[in-house]
């Protein structure tokens, strides 16, 4: 067994010689096989940089598919056998390292367009050709209206001499003469044909312009017409032939017979219909494709006043799963017998079934009647899901999320309802899946808008987009400033302030976190130093402390103890004028790994702070495992004590924890503070610091800065 090719020449050239040993056969050319060979490389090459390509190039492809006409290879199967051979191996030699599905998937969409481009040329090639002899026919009428006087025999060896099919019929569409090429085409004797009259070769996909042609001809006010035309052969099946009639006019020129001339392209229309259906049908399932349903959506859209439409958007949960466990052969199995089930839910007038790609499956009604319809559409498809798929042995059970858009026609494009349906179905999925939603204007636009949102965050935070408010700590005993906490805001320019609440939940999803979270850290840290700089020690209680919020993905970044190191550092700044909170739910089974880093910091004199605590469900016995100096009740804890008596249940819970973090040797800090009578209980119940509007909301730094003033000087 030889050797694989080491470089990417050697392997273009493995291609090569395969494409080239696969098509030779097929190829009408004068040429050796390794001179085709060499005809073949450029177009290689040119396929290679295609798959490696950052963009798709449909019209680079189309062109590699018309090359290969004018290499001569205008047989047919040279086309079948040049799309097995790129099918079968232009990924595995001109890939490279890159992704082999998106390779592959990049490799279907270039067999198309190569299909494409092979196909427009060999229909160039071929009306060239016709138009060759169609001139060629027209310079034989003056032969012909002269052979009728003058040379029978010459017209004898043009007629009965061309490759394409002759008939002469007169005005009155009897037919008078046929050649053996016409003959051959249809089948049938020349005695049969010369019966027929031309009328009778009426067909139901005629042209609606096609016998209007015919009668301006016959009545002389038209000399010729093209077009393309079907005909009933005797055996049943239909012969496809581009047509050219021409009026023969006599030596005195009134018209006298006409002269049809046919080339047969039924080989070329069935490889037409061919491409076009692979080209708007899923190679795998069958169903139509997202060309083919935005084709059917787009109709249905336009189909005027009084029309509607129903989509159901269906997304298998859990498909990846299937992909990792059991393979992709599987998982193509159980896509297969997903579209058969769903094919069968859509069988009525004005129904059809699509795949979009992966496992996502598109299903549409229309009419007017489409708000009862759509809903007995979704409940078939969810009913066909329950009973379980049998592959290798193995009960897979099938659940999807269906999202479901119903509305008028003409109101949204395709792209519109398309993404409703996406989001609507997604909806779905995050309600837990196996159900299904129904679209909602309201819900788009929240997705829509956290879509903006997201994608920008980036570069918000480079335009400088993010501002810190500061809402201070105050302890309970001596109602000093001990710090503040550090909250980051968002000043979006469309949408003005914007909380945590808006953006922290899309900056963990998307990994930006990470730089907003260092950026927070390094301009609370800069204020600390500020703060600690204008009054130094003239607070009661020390200097401020800052408390900054870390979130669970910044909690398992590897720079977290580098990036911290270095900010207080370069601010000048000791550890313990930092407090990092960290939720207690993103400490709920934490591994020894996960809690080095905060070991460490804690270790340098950074306070640790176990924020939102008693809303989770971690083991209070874990406590002696982490090293949190602070724990910071939730601010649910204080809404009991909003009323006079306060709820005895919260007194109690908040009693026996700060018992229990005294005993640990741990501070406790409370949230949500709102009135004198809270501040009061908590203080007697023995927390130690707190925080809230009763002090004050969140905001600038200046304002915590005169607040430690005035505890300064009484």
């Amino acid at each position: 067994m030889s050797a694989e090719p080491d470089g990417p020449e050697d392997r273009l050239r493995r291609f090569t010689t395969i494409w080239s040993r696969a098509v030779y056969p097929v190829t009408s050319t004068s040429l050796t096989r390794a001179e085709f060979e060499e005809q073949l490389i450029p177009l290689a090459r040119r396929l290679s940089e295609l798959l490696r390509a950052h963009g798709f190039d449909g019209d680079g492809a189309k062109a590699v598919g018309a090359a290969l006409v004018g290499a001569h290879c205008t047989d047919p199967e040279a086309l079948t056998r040049t799309l097995d051979c790129v099918d079968a191996y232009l990924v595995l030699y001109c890939a490279g390292d890159g992704p082999q599905d998106d390779a592959r998937l990049r490799s279907s969409r270039l067999q198309h367009a190569m299909a494409a481009g092979y196909a427009g040329a060999l229909r160039e090639r071929t009306l060239a050709e016709q138009e060759s002899i169609a001139q060629a026919a027209l310079r034989a009428q003056g032969v012909v209206a002269q052979a009728l006087h003058t040379s029978e025999a010459r017209f004898r060896a043009v007629f009965e001499g061309a490759a394409i099919g002759i008939g002469i019929a007169d005005l009155d569409g009897n037919v008078l003469q046929v050649n053996e090429a016409l003959l051959r085409m249809f089948g049938q004797s020349g005695h049969a044909l010369r019966d027929r009259r031309v009328q009778d070769w009426v067909h139901p996909e005629d042209a609606p312009q096609t016998w209007k042609l015919y009668d301006e001809l016959v009545r002389g006010e038209r000399e010729h017409y093209h077009l393309e035309k079907a005909f009933n052969r005797p055996d049943g099946t239909v012969l496809w032939t581009n047509l050219t009639v021409s009026l023969l006019r006599d030596a005195d020129g009134n018209p006298q017979y006409q002269l049809a001339l046919m080339e047969d392209t039924t080989e070329r229309r069935l490889l037409n219909l061919r491409l076009r259906y692979e080209a708007t049908h899923d190679a795998l399932t069958g169903l139509p494709n997202r060309s083919l349903f935005f084709e059917r959506l787009e109709k249905a859209l336009n189909a005027g006043e009084g029309q509607r439409f129903g989509l159901c958007y269906l997304d298998l949960d859990g498909f990846k799963t299937v992909n990792d466990s059991l393979g992709h052969a599987a998982g193509d199995r159980l896509l297969v017998e997903v579209a058969d089930r769903l094919q069968s839910c859509a069988t009525a007038p004005g129904e059809m079934v699509a795949r979009l790609g992966g496992d996502e499956f598109v299903a549409l009604t229309t009419g007017p009647g489409t708000e009862r319809k759509v809903d007995e559409l979704a409940e078939r498809i969810m009913n066909v899901l329950v009973t379980p798929v049998s592959i290798d042995g193995r009960d897979l059970l099938v659940r999807g999320s269906l999202g479901i858009v119903e509305g008028p026609a003409g109101e949204r494009t395709a792209a519109e309802v398309l993404r409703s349906a996406d989001i609507t179905m997604y909806r779905a999925k995050s309600a837990g899946g196996n159900r299904s939603e129904l679209a909602d204007p309201e819900a788009d636009a929240r997705a829509i808008t956290r879509h903006g949102l997201t994608t920008a965050l980036p570069t918000a935070l480079e335009r400088g987009e993010f501002f810190i408010e500061y809402q201070p700590l105050v302890h309970l005993g001596d109602g000093s400033v001990r710090g503040a906490e550090a909250l980051v805001r968002w000043l979006h320019p469309q949408h003005g302030v914007l909380g945590p609440d808006r953006f922290i939940p899309l900056a963990e999803h998307t990994g930006l976190i990470v730089p907003l979270g260092r950026w927070v850290l390094e301009e609370s840290i800069r204020q600390a130093r500020a703060w600690r700089e204008r009054h130094g020690e003239e607070t009661t209680a020390g200097p401020l402390r800052i408390n900054v919020n870390l979130s669970p993905c910044q909690l398992s970044h590897p720079g977290l103890v580098q990036d911290t190191v270095d900010i207080l550092e370069r601010a000048g700044v000791a550890p313990d004028a930092l407090c990092l909170e960290v939720t207690e739910s993103a400490l709920i089974g934490a591994d020894d790994d996960l809690l080095k880093p905060l070991h460490r910091l804690a270790e340098m004199g950074v306070d640790i702070a176990l924020d939102d605590f008693g809303t989770g469900y971690s083991n209070l016995a874990n406590l002696r495992r982490l090293p949190v100096r602070i724990l910071k009740l939730d601010r649910s804890f204080t809404r009991g004590m909003q009323q006079f008596p306060a709820d005895p249940v919260d007194l109690k819970i908040v009693e026996g924890i700060v018992s229990l973090a005294h005993s640990l040797d741990l501070a406790v800090t409370v949230e949500g503070v709102e009135t004198g009578a809270q501040a009061e209980q908590l203080r007697i119940l023995g927390c130690d610091t707190a925080q809230g509007w009763y002090y004050a909301r969140p905001g600038p730094p200046d304002r915590l800065h005169d607040l430690a003033l005035v505890d300064a000087t009484g």
